[in-house]
């Protein structure tokens, strides 16, 4: 094998990502592989890899022994020391094979594993990439929408994975060449390669877009506490900051809503109700029914409570069809039961 074979090797690690020695160890299995068709499942064989020399041999090995039982893998020592006086009891006779001399069959096994090892390697290679993206946000092309039942076909630079019709937001509509941002939610791998799941109705898109968009997030100084979602209609979000004189629903708005105005139009116009997180349960409970005015939370239980306002923001605390109220309950953990003064 000559210095062309090494070049292939570089171009793999360069283009597919895949490490140079992966594939010499698929190389040597190819070797071997190849050796059992050509001399026979019992001989013994040694592959010699050397990427600095840039060369690779294969050697068959005998061992001396006083009689031969298997001439395969055995020699005898008389006929060891007529190839060389230093060889004695229990040594190993190599004698180097060349490759090129293997016979077609044997060739198009070797080849064969190697090919294999080419496709494992990617397979490992976006199945890696993906899972340091977990529970993160990717950004992906959309290739393909199909028309029948509504599945995306996306690029999503490690290779190509789909975004199920139940995993988009209602409504929306995609479209060849667009450019869209995915949660992945799972990688769980798989014979033919990785598969992903991938979601625009998960709650933690929302979360990495909150980290992605406001700096004082990426800082550390304000953190998000917690999101419910009603993907394409609401979302609630709730956020606490660690600084006094840093606001962090202001933080979250940004300048003329300049932040959370990013997000919307991602999200085609689903409406976000920034929360301030308290760990005064009643005062969490009054912030996560908003935009309502609460008069007074009262705990019927550890996690259930009694809410009064007034009956003008009765219908603005429960929603249309309960849906504030539900993601209310849902963001803070509570059963809320809402009631007119």
């Amino acid at each position: 094998m000559n210095k062309e074979f090494f070049v292939a090797l570089d171009l793999l690690e360069k283009e597919k990502g895949i490490p140079k020695e992966y594939m010499l160890e698929k190389i040597e299995a190819a070797l071997l592989s190849a050796f059992k068709k050509e001399f026979g499942n019992s001989t013994l064989m040694r592959v010699a890899i050397d990427p600095v020399k840039e060369d690779v041999k294969v050697y068959l090995q005998k061992e001396v022994v006083e009689e031969v039982e298997n001439p395969q893998c055995q020699i005898s020592l008389e006929d060891a020391k007529a190839i060389s006086k230093r060889y004695t009891l229990g040594k190993m006779v190599e004698t180097e094979v060349k490759t090129k001399n293997f016979r077609r069959l044997s060739a198009a096994a070797a080849k064969s594993v190697i090919i294999q090892g080419i496709r494992e390697g990617e397979r490992k290679v976006m199945q890696d990439a993906y899972e340091s993206k977990r529970e993160e946000i990717i950004t992906a092309t959309v290739l393909k929408v199909d028309p029948v039942n509504g599945n995306v076909v996306l690029d999503t630079g490690n290779g190509r994975a789909v975004l199920l019709k139940s995993e988009q937001i209602p409504g929306e509509t995609f479209f060849v060449d667009d450019r869209i941002k995915v949660f992945v939610m799972e990688v769980n791998k798989e014979a033919r390669g990785p598969l992903v799941t991938l979601s625009r109705v998960h709650p933690g898109l929302v979360r990495r877009m909150f980290e992605l968009e406001v700096p004082e997030i990426q800082d550390g100084i304000v953190l998000v506490k917690g999101v419910a979602r009603e993907a394409g209609s609401r979302t609630k979000i709730a956020v606490w900051s660690r600084d006094e004189d840093v606001d962090p629903v202001g933080a979250c708005i940004g300048t003329h809503g300049m932040r959370i105005g990013g997000i919307v139009d991602e999200l085609g116009g689903e409406k976000i109700d920034i929360v301030k997180y308290s760990e005064i349960p009643e005062e969490y409970v009054a912030a996560a029914l908003a935009p309502a005015e609460v008069k007074s939370v009262t705990f019927t239980d550890e996690r259930a409570c009694r809410v009064i306002v007034n009956a003008d923001q009765l219908s603005l605390a429960i929603g249309k069809e309960g849906q504030n109220a539900r993601l209310a309950a849902r963001l803070t953990g509570m059963k809320i039961d809402i009631k007119a003064e």
